[in-house]
């Protein structure tokens, strides 16, 4: 999944053509975000709820024996992951990093809705996931859900991860993936690659942001190869379990002690 000069191919999918990806993909979730939320569940006929439950049935099985961890929710865009980590661990913390204002305004805005107590226990910070405002060591958990297609420089943004866990700290990637059966893999295709711009243009008014969805997907590492990227990047014990056919691909690691 990697280029002949070492980069890997995802990091040349930009959202609206040549240029620094970092910036076209802030422009490109300022855009949508008034209707991020639908179009997710929209495109996914409401399974990416249930993709992020069973992400973090996970991770909750992991932590069991933690009453108070300390999360972060890379690409945390209009905070989905974020506060569903604050309903199911009732002690902890949980700050959500972006690089689009329009998508934390939306995150902040549900927030104002939550109790008082709860606003207390979760932060929305606009920063860059390659070199993010958080000491090292810092969490026990990091989560990214959809996101790592997005990282201009994909190793990078996994070191930078590994950086502010905690020596043992957990990492959960949740991120969309191609089929391996050839025929649902045909049938996939002409869906993300025909059906989906055409909903994106209709209810997002951005065709260019649901075509970029595809091809990034498609250029993204899947499964062993993301999880020889993780295994570079700082983590140990790296795993994958797909779902749905393969459509969506969930990866744990553990931040390594050294």
């Amino acid at each position: 999944m990697a280029s002949g000069n070492g980069n890997v191919r995802v990091e040349g999918v930009n959202p609206y053509g040549e240029g620094e990806k970092g910036g076209q993909v802030a422009q490109m979730f300022d855009s949508i975000a008034p209707a991020y939320d639908f179009m997710n569940r929209a495109m996914t006929f409401g399974l990416c709820r249930s993709w992020r439950n069973r992400a973090l049935d996970l991770v909750a099985d992991i932590l069991r024996d933690n009453g108070s961890p300390s999360m972060l929710d890379v690409a945390t865009g209009t905070g989905d992951v974020a506060f569903e980590l604050l309903r199911r661990f009732p002690g902890g913390t949980v700050h959500g990093v972006d690089l689009s204002a329009g998508m934390l305004e939306v995150a902040r805005r549900k927030a104002g809705q939550l109790g008082e107590n709860d606003r207390g226990r979760i932060s929305f910070e606009q920063g860059d996931s390659l070199a993010m405002p958080y000491e090292t060591g810092l969490f026990d958990l990091v989560t990214v859900a959809y996101g790592v297609r997005n990282f201009a420089r994909l190793e990078q943004g996994l070191t930078e991860m590994a950086r502010v866990l905690k020596p043992g700290g957990t990492v959960c990637i949740v991120e969309l993936s191609e089929p391996e059966n050839g025929f649902l893999h045909w049938g996939y295709r002409i869906y993300a690659h025909r059906l989906i711009p055409a909903l994106g243009h209709w209810v997002a008014g951005d065709r260019s942001a649901y075509r970029y969805l595809p091809d990034s997907i498609e250029a993204c590492p899947q499964r062993k190869d993301m999880a020889a990227i993780m295994q570079r990047a700082g983590f140990r014990r790296c795993r994958w379990l797909s779902l749905t056919f393969g459509v969506v691909t969930i990866y744990l690691g553990t931040r390594r002690d050294d």
